[in-house]
């Protein structure tokens, strides 16, 4: 049905998660080997450790900026890359911070808790290369402090990036999840705000998810690059 949804739609709209993110290899937020077993990232990963545990912030995402530069983007997102170059997708909503979607190629994306590839100063908005971090250069030419251009405990999410992501919401006649429990709001929003609009709702996710009962469609149990694959391979051999 999803194929047929996506040959129809003139609208497509993806929501992506950490299931997205997993199938490249990057570790769980929690686990990074045991290293942080002790720690509570919500509290490193804070604006209260960046003003008060500075080191430990600095270590923490040096470690995260670290493991993302191990892994890369996989199939799916190179397909949803090649799916918004096509028009078959118009845009992409992801709770994820490490830039695959962008790496891979997608232009139009909403990133809801921005990303780990840049990191800026905390002082006067200057933008580096994640590398920075990489080097332990935690310094701005200013003075600042350079942190990553995430969302951080205590933060708002982006005003653009949460209004880009409503408006395309509301525009879409196809609205796809891949890989999100939805259960963190406002991520959880907008494919409620998508169905309120007419559009036709598919979940892809390993387990149920809460809004499955929303849904007109739902898919447990696949990975998402390869069932992106198969639609993607539908979708050549049907034009």
């Amino acid at each position: 049905m999803l194929l047929e949804k996506l040959k129809e739609s003139t609208y497509t709209v993806v929501l992506t998660g950490a299931g997205m993110s997993t199938e490249s290899g990057l570790p769980d937020f929690r686990s990074s080997d045991g290293l942080w077993e002790k720690e509570d990232p919500s509290r490193i990963a804070s604006t209260d450790a960046l003003n008060r545990n500075i080191e430990k912030f600095f270590e923490f995402y040096r470690h995260r900026v670290l493991g993302l530069q191990e892994c890369k983007p996989h199939a799916g997102h190179d397909i949803l890359a090649k799916w918004e170059k096509t028009g078959i997708i118009k845009s992409v909503i992801t709770q994820n911070v490490d830039g695959f979607h962008t790496e891979a190629g997608s232009k139009n994306v909403a990133e809801l808790h921005g990303t780990l590839q840049k990191v800026h100063c905390h002082s006067c908005g200057k933008e580096y290369d994640s590398d920075k971090y990489v080097n332990k250069q935690y310094q701005c030419d200013c003075g600042g402090k350079l942190r990553p251009s995430v969302v951080l405990f205590g933060e708002m999410l982006p005003e653009n990036a949460l209004l880009r992501a409503t408006e395309e919401s509301k525009k879409a006649d196809l609205f796809i999840v891949l890989g999100s429990s939805l259960t963190v709001t406002p991520a959880n929003q907008f494919p409620l705000i998508a169905k309120q609009n007419g559009a036709y709702l598919a979940i892809v996710n390993m387990e149920p998810t809460d809004l499955d009962i929303y849904a007109d469609e739902t898919i447990h149990g696949r990975k998402i690059g390869e069932l992106l694959e198969e639609l993607d391979e539908g979708l050549v051999t049907q034009k």
